[in-house]
């Protein structure tokens, strides 16, 4: 499968090596749900292992990974826009703006909720920072 490197950092199972928690980035669009991916639709990508529902699903996020990768490598934005690292579970989640965030637990989105666009601002603000202070 594919290699590459990318700017973001993405939150990965230290275990398993799965983004996500295992879940297909691309279900959020095409089923507006989280949905477990299956492990013989695996692609490595951005130093992470990602599942798939469906082989379309797989090639989807190879011909436009830009869309699909969660916001922020997956970390809440909310904790960004302060300054923090925290991983989003990726049962709690939003589209917002064509993009896939997850946050850390329902008060963090229903924050974020409230004015998006300023959420979004302030992490994309944060995010360089809080970027360069994660390990590669």
């Amino acid at each position: 499968m594919a290699h590459a490197a990318t700017t973001e950092r993405i939150v990965v199972d230290w275990h398993t090596g799965l983004a996500i928690g295992g879940y297909d980035p691309v279900a959020y669009f095409t089923d507006g749900k989280p949905l477990t991916g299956r492990e013989d639709v695996e692609l490595h990508y951005a130093g992470a292992v990602w599942r798939f529902r469906n082989i379309g699903n797989r090639e989807a996020f190879v011909a436009h990974p830009e869309v699909y990768l969660p916001q922020f490598g997956g970390y809440d934005p909310t904790g960004i826009a302060h300054g923090v690292a925290v991983a989003g579970n990726p049962s709690i989640w939003r589209i917002s703006g064509e993009r896939l965030f997850l946050f850390y637990d329902q008060h963090r989105l229903a924050a974020f909720d409230s004015d998006p666009a300023r959420a979004i601002a302030a992490a994309e603000r944060a995010w360089p920072e809080v970027r360069a202070s994660l390990s590669p």
